[in-house]
């Protein structure tokens, strides 16, 4: 049991690693911050963490609107020169909105793990 733990952390660091890699270019990171979030995620409902459907719906968020930027990218973009307007930009909010939602909990679960352990 110990060795799976050991495993599951190393992988819950990695995925965290990766999407903050992948934030710094948010566009070409995209594909990190998704495997980091799957990875995340996966990792969460294996050990069946009490964030583990925060982490599964945010994961399904960053893929949905990672892979529509992807397409809207391929079709020219949206707003300024492009024929498309800037409301075809819409769908991929799901993907910052994912990726502030795990940034969030993990912050939040940082805060609660630093209180618990000063204050005993």
């Amino acid at each position: 049991m110990k060795k799976h733990y050991n495993w599951y952390r190393l992988l819950h660091i990695l995925a965290i690693v990766l999407i903050l890699a992948g934030t710094i270019d948010p566009l070409e990171g995209s594909v990190l911050i998704v495997i980091g979030s799957i990875l995340l995620a996966a990792v969460a409902y294996l050990r069946n963490d009490r964030h583990r459907k925060i982490f599964i719906m945010s994961a399904i968020f960053i893929v949905v609107g990672v892979v529509y930027l992807f397409w809207i990218s391929s079709l020219g973009g949206f707003g300024g020169t492009s024929k498309l307007s800037w409301w075809w930009g819409a769908p991929i909010l799901p993907y910052p909105i994912g990726w502030l939602v795990i940034i969030i909990t993990l912050i939040s679960r940082l805060i609660r793990k630093n209180k618990l352990t000063t204050s005993h």
